[in-house]
């Protein structure tokens, strides 16, 4: 087989001078002086935004970047700076830029980049106007509200050499100010001593945004399915998901996540037809160690991640027994509309909000109506049971519970060796109070799917709830590993059992960080608040508790620390402390 021709996804800019012919008629020598000099300053400003110019060409400059965030960055940056240049120079002698970005897979090739990608970066710097800045459709979606931009949909714009319409966007600032320049990169971390992995969200190539949770689900589906391996280290998607709709540097998400190897890839749904590719690269190196594209029928998609997942295991030469390989896939469906209904309703129940659990719940009903036999739909299901049970929003929690625990029991019943209803049903039973019970389960769950970061932090939550609680802070660092960008969650399941061990100070960091990483919106929020001021007074720090719990009652005037339903325990003297504390923080 012929060698194939180095890819890569990349954030494309394209940046063309607007009327150039009529300026070089009209004055020649000068327009190229202003040209060089605007052509430096545009090079300076895409280096300072970690981009790299590919190459010049006349009065046209295309550059790639590893994020659309630092490529649309850039650009309004050089607007701004170019606006400010030409503000006293006649309107008829003014350069100005339009530029266009893309994202798109892109060949590399003796130090340029060639493709679509490309060509539809120039397409869009034709549609942008003279001193602006036009995206695409899948640079919009990347973006979301990251930046303090506006965006003007276009429509489908028929352009010069490509085939289909392109959905275009003029970008709007708000401000005069520019947008901040993206976050510096996160710490390097050691690698695991077993092969390890990070699968990065499969791209959304169909041009319709209302697609990405197709792609999410397969990367989704991929994550689990390696993580049932034992001799295979694998970072959650939580983690992972934060370079959704950036072309990354493997490099560097290796060393953030800290794993040796990189999986990516793409999918393009067109009507009953797939197009999905994958790339496994080392990237220690930045080597391809595996790579190949599949052209199928929409219903094959099951077939197409297992195929990924089994040529996975074997770059990375781990050789899977007998019964690994039946429980890779644990939970599934050969039902394409009812997986996509357990995607999708797995996106709204991890929000945590009331809205979005009603939601879940419907698209967990209309995925049991089309697969009744569907483990994963009934996990589903089950938690959204637990959610209304564990945040008081039903008129019954013991028959919320009631309903989740069934639904847990229907799903293992289906199959025995899904990791996610033991875990389901490990949740239920520490709320009904029987938390050996639940610790076991946990245990189960966790040895039937050892990486799954999110399973191991609820077996933590299990061994909190049982006074387990060194065992309990050793799984949730387990699980911060597994998933080095984690869900606030974690810090709370941490900062509990430092408390319970006397560890106030190690408690009193948890919760600091888990404020922080807590949405506004969310239930968790006021749980979150009420245990940082007791771990904050705990630990002697009784001003910044008064402070907090001022906040605490000012939004909620009536909270009362006696009728605050706790979660349950089987070490009851960790709430009485926390009680105790709390009274002693808001009469002094």
């Amino acid at each position: 087989m012929r060698d194939r021709l180095p890819r890569k996804l990349a954030a494309i800019l394209y940046a063309d001078v607007a009327g150039y012919s009529r300026l070089t008629g009209e004055d020649e020598e000068g327009t190229h002086r202003k040209l060089s000099e605007y052509l430096d300053l545009i090079s300076g400003v895409i280096e300072q935004h970690q981009g790299k110019v590919v190459h010049y060409a006349g009065d046209a400059v295309l550059a790639d970047f590893s994020t659309v965030t630092d490529a649309l960055t850039c650009a309004t940056s050089i607007q701004n700076e170019l606006s400010d240049r030409n503000r006293d120079l006649p309107d008829g002698r003014k350069v100005q830029f339009r530029i266009g970005i893309n994202l798109g897979e892109v060949i590399v090739d003796r130090d340029d980049i060639y493709g679509d990608g490309v060509n539809v970066a120039a397409r869009l710097e034709s549609l942008a106007d003279a001193g602006g800045v036009c995206i695409s459709d899948a640079v919009r979606s990347a973006i979301g509200n990251k930046l303090p931009l506006d965006y003007e949909f276009m429509g489908e714009q028929s352009v010069k050499n490509i085939k289909e319409p392109i959905r275009a966007y003029q970008v709007r600032l708000r401000s005069g100010e520019p947008p901040e320049i993206a976050a510096p990169e996160r710490p390097e971390l050691e690698l695991p001593d077993e092969p390890s992995i990070a699968v990065l969200p499969f791209t959304n190539m169909s041009g319709d945004p209302e697609q990405d949770y197709f792609g999410d689900g397969i990367t989704e589906d991929i994550i689990t399915a390696l993580a049932r391996i034992p001799r295979l280290f694998v970072v959650a998607r939580h983690s992972t998901s934060v370079y959704k709709g950036q072309a990354v540097d493997i490099k560097r998400v290796g060393r953030e996540q800290g794993v040796r190897f990189v999986l990516e890839g793409s999918v393009r749904r067109s009507g009953n037809r797939i197009r999905i590719t994958a790339q496994l690269i080392d990237a220690s190196t930045g080597n391809h160690r595996w790579a190949d594209r599949y052209d199928r029928e929409l219903n094959d998609v099951f077939a197409v991640q297992d195929e990924i997942t089994r040529n996975v295991t074997v770059a990375v030469q781990v050789e899977l027994t007998a019964g690994e390989q039946a429980h890779l896939w644990a939970g599934g469906t050969d039902n394409i509309e009812a997986w996509e209904c357990v995607v999708r309703g797995n996106g709204y129940a991890h929000r945590h909000g009331h809205a979005d659990n009603q939601e879940a719940r419907c698209l967990a009903d209309r995925a049991l109506s089309l697969d009744p036999d569907y483990a994963n739909a009934w996990v589903l299901y089950g938690l959204t049971h637990y959610e209304e049970a564990l945040w008081d929003w039903s008129a019954s929690r013991e028959t919320s519970l009631s309903a989740a625990e069934e639904a847990a029991h229907r799903a293992i019943d289906l199959e025995g060796f899904n990791p996610d209803g033991l875990s389901l049903l490990a949740l239920v039973k520490t709320e009904q109070s029987d938390f050996d019970e639940a610790v076991e389960l946990g245990r189960k769950a966790v040895s039937l799917s050892p990486k799954h970061a999110a399973n191991v932090a609820l077996y933590a939550v299990a061994l909190g709830r049982a006074e387990e609680y060194r065992a309990a802070s050793q799984q949730i660092t387990r699980a911060i590993r597994l998933s080095p960008i984690y869900p606030a969650w974690y810090l709370h399941a941490l900062g509990s059992s430092c408390f319970a061990l006397g560890e106030d100070e190690q408690a009193v960091g948890a919760y600091r960080a888990c404020l922080k990483a807590t949405d506004p919106d969310s239930a968790f929020l006021p749980i979150v608040r009420v245990w940082l001021a007791i771990c904050l007074a705990g630990a002697g720090h009784k001003e910044e508790a008064r402070t907090v719990s001022a906040e605490v009652l000012r939004l909620d005037p009536n909270f009362r620390i006696d009728d605050w339903w706790q979660f349950p325990r089987k070490d009851w003297a960790v709430r009485e402390r926390a009680v105790r504390i709390w009274n002693e923080i808001v009469s002094s």
